[in-house]
């Protein structure tokens, strides 16, 4: 390619690379590091489940299915809804079966946004929500969360960003990096917002499984909000199936079958044999999914009582397996903080500037590894504080 015309959309130049990986790559070129950095269960997925894609590829179901899944899966997931979280949703026409959760998030976008379109990312945030809305033609309008209130999103701090171009407000609860989980108050609150304005809500429950604290509640549950909520989830953190790439979209049926549209372009169907998996993983895996959240509550309320007493502040998250921790009283940046860990302690956290502007002053530690590696990640990060404030 001559000349000095760029073949590169633009919307993409612009893009930041993920801030996560450029820590992974650190760490990954050192040996005896612990990774308090990454967002998967530290679980192997169950046997029954393998068991369940071995036998499939054995008898042969090894071409496409629907577009919108197998009928089979899309019905369990359906009872899985209506059983766990009191909603009823269509399996012929109000479920889609997708590569993952961050899939049916960029397909839900692509259906619902025009250039132009503004959507409220309340952060700290997941890495891919601003870029995925600037993907799909839409304007992030982020919004700043504090730590005075537990990471949760305030109304009044909602009603200040709307203008006649907000289309929808993304959410996540529990939350990726927080832990914050929202109760039913508080998402009543956000609904009344949504039907002041007439707008959608796109809420990311692919931690819903990992709720530590009181009923769980979703967001389409609340009264009125199933025709105005898109549903994000999937099998990868409750069941620890992060490498099958299987997650799923319920919304109502004008924008479901939209977002099939684009499904059907871009990807046809999700692996075959990873919807056996999970068709599996719905039938017989709930026993394991409970002793993988009693094994996360253990390291939960270990990992985070142990910061507090080395004075790195920080709030027990109702969910998820992530804790994120004040890192202001060593005067560090969070970079800073992260880098420096890693070089003289070899332990990698993902620095919190990386999740939007009010996760500065912070650091995401992953709990999600054993209790051996969590104790000794801790002694490491009380030895390299000890040699910071001697320094």
């Amino acid at each position: 390619m001559n000349g000095t015309k760029s073949y590169i959309s633009k919307t993409v130049e612009e893009l930041k690379p993920s801030g996560i990986r450029r820590f992974f790559d650190l760490a990954a070129g050192m040996e005896g590091v612990i990774s308090l950095g990454v967002g998967e269960p530290d679980f192997i997925t169950p046997w029954s489940v393998r068991e369940a894609a071995i036998l499939s590829l054995e008898q042969g179901y090894t071409s496409y299915t629907a577009n919108a899944g197998l009928m089979e899966l899309r019905e369990e997931i359906a009872g899985y809804m209506q059983k766990s979280f009191g909603v009823s949703y269509s399996p012929q026409s109000e479920i889609t079966v997708t590569v993952g959760a961050s899939q049916a998030l960029d397909i839900a976008l692509r259906a619902i946004l025009d250039p132009g379109d503004e959507v409220i990312v309340v952060e700290p945030s997941f890495v891919s929500y601003v870029p995925l809305v600037a993907l799909a033609g839409g304007v992030p309008v982020q919004v700043q969360t504090l730590k005075e209130n537990g990471f949760k999103i305030l109304p009044e701090q909602l009603e200040k960003v709307i203008t006649v171009k907000t289309k929808a407000i993304m959410l996540c609860s529990p939350n990726n990096p927080t832990g914050t989980m929202l109760e039913r108050s508080e998402l009543k609150a956000i609904a009344q917002i949504a039907e002041k304005y007439d707008l959608l809500v796109l809420s990311d429950e692919i931690y819903a499984e990992l709720a530590y604290e009181g009923d769980y509640t979703s967001f389409a549950a609340i009264s009125g909000m199933k025709k105005r909520t898109i549903l994000i989830s999937g099998f990868s953190k409750g069941f620890a199936m992060t490498g099958w790439r299987l997650g799923f979209v319920c919304a109502p049926e004008a924008i479901s079958q939209a977002m099939l549209k684009i499904h059907q372009y871009a990807m046809m169907c999700a692996p075959t044999m990873a919807q056996f998996a999970a068709l599996e993983a719905l039938r017989a895996g709930r026993s394991d999914v409970e002793d993988m959240k009693k094994s996360y509550r253990r390291r939960r309320n270990y990992f985070v009582q142990s910061l507090n007493d080395l004075g790195l502040t920080c709030h027990v998250p109702g969910g998820a397996f992530y804790a994120f921790p004040s890192i202001e009283s060593t005067g560090l940046s969070s970079e800073e903080f992260a880098e420096r860990l890693l070089m003289a302690e070899k332990v990698a956290v993902v620095p919190g500037n990386i999740f939007g502007k009010s996760g500065e002053g912070h650091v995401r530690c992953s709990y999600a590894t054993s209790m051996e590696l969590l104790q000794e990640a801790i002694k490491r990060i009380g030895h390299f504080l000890d040699q910071h404030q001697k320094a």
